[in-house]
């Protein structure tokens, strides 16, 4: 074990991850700028040196071994630490620098981060933010490995161990084609639209997974006629009368000029859900993530 930890280098770890993540030498290799050869060396020095396959090599690619996943998860972690140690020391030349990797999940990408970030990066235009959209247990996952900085999420079971900070709140509204019988009602609940059919986001989605418990609390089960991926396809799916949705209401209340659909607020009180940001701990943020968090915190 001593003679992996004098051997093994960041280069090599690096280009490790990247070939987990892309499940591809040739794909990494593109993505890192150097010759798939000199990635598959690497690789096959590391196994030499810790003496275990790392990767097996398929047809269709590459997947980590066990003992692979181990090394990939304490490389991310090595890696992650040394831009961490990047990020701080980069206070002490011009400002706030730097690169920060966050994840989030739809409401919050579409309903708040977009003018949130702007505003960020007019204070701090030297800062990188890499922004990519997971459902919010994903979104955990991910944190816990390291593969972000910090995620941004409904407040959901499943996030202990991780340090919490309230980011925004929004409400679930119902999205009904303006021809729908209960079109005309001022509001509702979920109890008045239990029986009905619905689109849906996919069941791995948080939004998904409290609708169904809340009509499990009613006794109810969900008809779900088709399900998406995204809000935009949710409210195009309503419009062409495929059935009934919940969604955030901010973001309902963007298609009212464009499709033939009323929004009416779900008045249970479920749905109002708190965004948060989530992260391991406050000593484990760089100095650059650590500043979008504060910012981001104070937009609430």
């Amino acid at each position: 074990m001593e003679n992996i930890l004098r051997k093994l280098d960041l280069t090599s770890l690096r280009l490790f991850v990247a070939v987990c993540q892309e499940n591809s030498i040739a794909r990494a290799a593109e993505r890192e700028f150097i010759a798939p050869s000199a990635v598959s060396r690497r690789i096959a020095d590391m196994e030499s040196l810790i003496g275990l396959p790392l990767i097996d090599r398929h047809t269709r690619g590459v997947t980590a071994t066990p003992a692979g996943q181990t090394v990939l998860r304490h490389a991310r972690q090595i890696i992650g630490d040394v831009e961490a140690m990047g990020a701080e020391l980069s206070r002490f030349y011009e400002g706030v620098k730097g690169h920060v990797r966050v994840v989030a999940n739809l409401s919050a990408i579409v309903q708040f981060l977009p003018e949130d970030v702007a505003a960020f990066q007019r204070l701090f235009p030297d800062v990188d933010i890499d922004l990519e959209e997971q459902h919010s247990p994903d979104v955990l996952r991910l944190v816990r490995e390291r593969a972000a900085d910090f995620g941004i999420c409904n407040q959901i079971a499943g996030a202990d161990g991780l340090e919490q900070l309230p980011y925004r709140r929004d409400r679930l509204a119902v999205m009904l084609p303006s021809s729908h019988p209960k079109a005309a009602a001022r509001q509702l609940s979920l109890q008045d639209i239990a029986d009905e059919t619905f689109v849906g986001l996919r069941e791995n989605s948080a939004l998904t997974q409290l609708l169904a418990a809340r009509a499990a609390a009613l006794g109810k089960t969900l008809s779900v006629k088709i399900r998406v991926a995204s809000l935009d396809a949710l409210c195009r799916m309503t419009h062409a009368g495929l059935g009934i949705a919940v969604m955030p209401q901010q973001v309902a209340e963007l298609y009212l000029q464009a499709l033939d659909v009323v929004v009416r607020p779900l008045s249970d009180d479920w749905a109002r859900r708190q965004l948060c940001i989530v992260f391991p701990s406050h000593a484990q943020l760089s100095a650059t993530a650590g500043t979008l968090v504060k910012f981001l915190a104070q937009q609430g």
